[in-house]
């Protein structure tokens, strides 16, 4: 039985959903794509933007899983600053877990947690908007953490 569906979101554009109910720590998708170093990441995307798109998930030991590359519907996790799920990462590898109790027809986030290589400055944050509406929004994608 299938357990996600990827629909339009009312966050932000295409969003995962689940067709039926999850409990809180159950793993339900990998991120799956081509794992590179940084530098190719960049150059592929340059190359081949998708629609805009960006569907990097960088890993801890400085690579990155380029989803728009044998990816999955993982790729259309939105953001939230206040996630049902998260990220767990095995080495080049990346799961999402529910980190609550998830309802059928809810749709999936993860926190991004996003770094820039630049001051957090308001110019910076504006270029990566959340539309999550949580109660403590961040207002950004960007991680709070630096």
């Amino acid at each position: 039985m299938r357990r996600l569906i990827v629909r339009r979101s009312s966050v932000h554009g295409k969003g995962v959903f689940a067709l039926r109910d999850m409990r809180a720590g159950e793993r339900v998708l990998e991120y799956k794509g081509v794992v590179m170093n940084w530098r190719e990441a960049v150059r592929r995307h340059q190359r081949d933007r998708v629609d805009g798109h960006t569907f990097f998930f960088a890993l801890s030991g400085g690579r990155v899983i380029d989803g728009s590359h044998g990816g999955n519907s993982a790729r259309w996790l939105n953001h939230s600053c206040a996630p049902n799920c998260e990220a767990i990462e095995d080495g080049d590898r990346v799961f999402i877990d529910t980190l609550r109790p998830i309802e059928a027809d809810e749709e999936l986030f993860i926190d991004y947690q996003l770094v820039v290589d630049r001051p957090l400055d308001e110019d910076v944050r504006r270029q990566h908007p959340c539309r999550c509406a949580a109660v403590r929004c961040r207002r950004s994608m960007l991680t709070c953490h630096r």
